[in-house]
């Protein structure tokens, strides 16, 4: 039963119906990084946004109390700090790698949990300077006057980090480094995966990939699914929604679509 709730359709925009709900709510797939030839925001997801009463992403971006949080839940637990974990040779070239093609000194990150690297890092993986999904829209919702809400807190969201050893971080991060060649041509056929609107392809590749999960898809991708669950069932209860997420969490037997699904939600691809 569960493999044919799993969705087939490739799409990243979706109508979720609730039993007995008139309005529906609806599902749209991000991608949290990518330059601006790929970038596209479609008519369809703007009459989402223009139909709906709040857009909801994964933390509430459009809040200083989310940035203000993050500030203080980005270091690492216990005094640990980059120096003290990575060796010697390792801590050489994360400096010289951040000096040279990232442009900002690792002494400013001495303390926060390496994962937060992957940012800065990313803009060296891409060779631009990437545009955001989630910022535009919540462009598009604050143009309409329509609230911005987050499925989790900032606070959550960084305890995540704390969950994964910091060293496998640091080695996740080195790995990328060490293969800048291979990383690339990873992101560009995850790109190209998300604009042909490949959801369980692009789930698939999220899954296998050496920079992301690393064996902790319970932790970053199942886990948060099933919690997201009844948040959304409450939150679309409410009002018509836009949810925004990855698109990595939409596709699977685990995937938000799927879980949906279970719950008795009518799930359906909107094609643009």
């Amino acid at each position: 039963m569960c493999k044919a709730q799993a969705p087939e359709e490739n799409s990243l925009l979706w109508e979720i119906k609730g039993p007995g709900q008139s309005r529906p709510s609806y599902l749209f797939g991000t991608i949290h990084l990518i330059c601006p030839a790929d970038f596209s925001l479609s008519d369809s997801l703007k009459a989402v946004v223009a139909r709906t009463q709040q857009v909801a992403l994964e933390v509430d971006m459009d809040d200083p109390a989310t940035m203000a949080s993050m500030m203080k839940t980005m270091n690492m637990a216990d005094g640990n700090g980059l120096k003290t974990l990575a060796s010697e040779g390792e801590y050489v070239k994360l400096n010289r790698f951040f000096r040279d093609s990232v442009g900002v000194s690792l002494a400013m990150f001495e303390k926060v949990k390496p994962f937060i690297l992957m940012g800065p890092l990313s803009n060296a993986v891409l060779s631009c300077q990437p545009q955001s999904y989630e910022m535009e829209l919540i462009g598009l919702a604050n143009k309409q006057k329509t609230e911005v809400i987050g499925l989790e807190t900032m606070d959550e969201q960084m305890a995540l980090f704390d969950s994964i050893p910091y060293r496998d971080q640091i080695k996740m991060i080195l790995t990328m480094i060490d293969s800048l060649p291979k990383a690339r041509q990873e992101f560009r056929d995850l790109v190209s995966l998300y604009k042909s609107q490949k959801v369980n392809d692009l789930y698939q590749m999220t899954m296998k990939s050496d920079y992301g999960m690393e064996g902790n898809e319970e932790i970053l991708l199942f886990d948060r699914n099933k919690k997201w669950i009844p948040r959304i069932q409450k939150i679309m209860a409410e009002k018509p929604t836009l949810f925004a997420v990855g698109a990595a969490h939409l596709g699977g037997e685990r995937g938000v679509i799927s879980l949906l699904r279970q719950e008795g939600y009518k799930v359906r691809a909107i094609f643009n």
